[in-house]
């Protein structure tokens, strides 16, 4: 999807992913996607006894900056990029740059040391998901991490939620084994995929435990792909 086609969405966006599945999961507010996705990835750091007040993190294709904003305080240093300004303008207190090509990020040369790209890659066309893995790559320090969270097109549910999206109009999906794929061909090296969203928001306060047990389960709403540059 282009750069005017979200500029076009800025102002509206969270209406235009409303669907009444989608809501019954999450309740009106799509807080609780972004909440899952931020304590994912504190699980992963505290997994690995990472320290990530210690280092350098962008969220590549960052859009108004929900995942961006719950993450700032953890991280050393945290930055944004999105082909779209308009959508970024939401983003008030960290450094956003606009990806004047969708496939390039535009910072220099290995600057983090963890990156993520959530939910972006079904919106670039399979041929140039390569190109863009290879930026990713660039962009990561020695050593670093890249996190790529993506909806699972095995799940049923979700594949009717995307399916009907306005925002995600000509989304092609990208699997769990494809992401996999690509980040081995970039030099990444896989290093943990969990799936999650297995329960609904009323439900995932008493099954947390249960979810994370099934998260090697390619049956959950939603993955994620954490890949190591050597």
């Amino acid at each position: 999807m282009s750069r005017p086609e979200f500029d076009g969405f800025s102002g509206s966006y969270e209406d235009l992913l409303r669907d009444p599945i989608r809501d019954r999961f999450s309740g009106r507010e799509s807080a609780f996607f972004h909440l899952r996705k931020r304590d994912l990835i504190r699980e992963f750091f505290r997994g690995r006894r990472m320290d990530a007040s210690r280092l350098h993190y962008l969220d590549a294709g960052c859009g108004k900056g929900e995942l961006l904003n719950l993450l700032r305080d953890d991280f050393l240093r945290a930055a944004g990029c999105d082909v779209s300004a308009e959508m970024m303008r939401a983003i008030q207190t960290v450094e956003t740059r606009v990806q004047k090509d969708p496939l390039t990020i535009p910072f220099p040369d290995a600057e983090f040391d963890f990156i993520t790209a959530v939910c972006v890659y079904h919106h670039i066309p399979p041929s140039a998901r390569p190109a863009f893995t290879a930026e990713i790559c660039r962009t990561l320090k020695s050593g670093g991490i890249f996190c790529l969270i993506e909806h699972n097109p095995l799940n049923p549910v979700t594949r009717l939620i995307v399916g009907r999206a306005p925002v995600d109009a000509g989304a092609v999906l990208l699997g769990g084994a494809e992401a996999r794929r690509l980040a081995q061909a970039a030099g990444l090296t896989p290093i943990h995929r969990p799936y999650f969203l297995f329960f609904p928001q009323r439900l995932y306060r008493a099954c947390g435990g249960i979810e994370r047990a099934l998260g090697s389960l390619p049956l959950g709403g939603q993955y994620a792909l954490f890949a190591r540059k050597p």
